[in-house]
Parts: structure tokens; C-alpha cells; sequence
């Protein structure tokens, strides 16, 4: 398999993180922002949605979109529950990331951190996002409260997803994570899983 592979990307680095939990290899193409690589896996057509990343699998097909790829990855694994009921949950956490908290978490971090971002990153934008976002870590860490683990009694996709913008919400995003207690005990329950790599392994 190969990845194309944004190396500074939250999306990129759930699938990372995946294959690594699973002991999976995969050849990593990166194609960071300004980078030829870049413009190379677009022009030849590595790059369906004209982002990454995106698995190219053993006979060629072309898997986009990080959520779809980890529900790939993880069918038949202990990362997806088999009650159907659980099953959803998973997919309804993993939703919820594309559809709103990366829209917060994810977009203030790309405006601090990524130059061609820069423009937009005025200080109303900036506190609009701060404010949303912490109340979307809010949810999480009502519900973490009472589990260890977003679904049922064992990680799941959803953790792996929504771990990828959450731990760097502090050091990229500029967000305080100091009053959510539950969601800091689950990053370091994230971090303690056999065969895990950090963002920028």
C-alpha cells in the first residue's frame, strides 16, 4: 500500500496512527502544502478529491478521505465494535469530527500554523473558533467523564479519529485544555496504546 500523506495533517495522521496500532506498513508520499510532491500526485491523479490523504491499495484503487480509509483499515479489527448499536456510535463520533470539530479545532490550528492561512487568522476568527471549539472539547469531556473510551468498553475508530486534532488542540490550536480533566486522562490513555507513534514519527 502507499499513503499520500500530509505530514502536518490531522486527517494524515489518524491513518499514521492506524496502521501503526494495526502493525500495517504502508509507503508514505508526502505531499505537504507548497510542497512539488504535491502538485505531482494531483497532475497524475493520485489525488481524487484533490487532498490527502489517500490510500492507494495493492492493485491500485484509490481510497480518499481519512475516516473513510480508517473504516477500511479497521474492518474486522478490534477497532470497530460488532454490536451493530456500537457500530453506529462509532460512525456517529466519527461524523461529528468531520462535521463540526474539525471545522473548530483543525481550522484555528491551520490558521496559526500554515503561512497561505495567515490572512484569515484575525482576532475575531480567531476567538469566534476559541469559543466554539471549547465547547465542542466541552461535550467531550462531559462524556468522557463516565468512560474511558468514546464507545462502549474498548477504543474504537472514533478515539483514533478524534485524537488526531485533539492532542495538538493546546500546542497548535491555542486551546486550553486545562479545565477538561477527562479528555487529558483519555489523550494519555491514547498515547499508551501498544505499537502508537506521535504526529511526527
Amino acid at each position: 500500500m502507499r499513503l499520500f500523506n500530509m505530514p502536518s495533517s490531522g486527517n494524515s495522521y489518524k491513518v499514521r496512527l492506524l496502521l501503526a496500532l494495526l502493525g500495517l506498513k504502508a509507503d508514505l508520499i508526502d505531499v505537504e502544502y507548497g510542497w512539488e510532491t504535491l502538485a505531482q500526485a494531483k497532475a497524475d491523479g493520485k489525488l481524487p478529491f484533490g487532498k490527502a490523504p489517500v490510500l492507494e491499495l495493492e492493485d491500485g484503487t484509490l481510497l480518499p478521505e481519512s475516516n473513510a480509509i480508517l473504516c477500511y483499515l479497521g474492518q474486522g479489527t478490534p477497532f470497530v465494535p460488532a454490536d451493530a448499536l456500537n457500530h453506529a456510535r462509532m460512525l456517529s463520533w466519527m461524523f461529528w469530527e468531520q462535521n463540526q470539530h474539525e471545522g473548530m479545532i483543525a481550522v484555528r490550528a491551520a490558521l496559526l500554523n500554515y503561512p497561505h492561512r495567515k490572512a484569515q487568522a484575525t482576532p475575531d476568527r480567531l476567538a469566534e473558533l476559541l469559543t466554539s471549539g471549547s465547547a465542542l472539547l466541552q461535550i467531550m469531556e462531559d462524556h468522557l467523564a463516565t468512560r474511558d473510551w468514546l464507545v462502549g468498553g474498548d477504543v474504537s475508530l472514533a478515539d483514533i479519529c478524534l485524537y488526531a486534532y485533539t492532542h495538538t488542540a493546546e500546542s497548535r490550536g491555542g486551546y486550553d485544555l486545562a479545565p477538561f480533566p477527562a479528555l487529558r486522562a483519555w489523550l494519555k490513555r491514547v498515547a499508551a496504546l501498544p505499537g502508537y507513534v506521535g504526529l511526527d514519527a
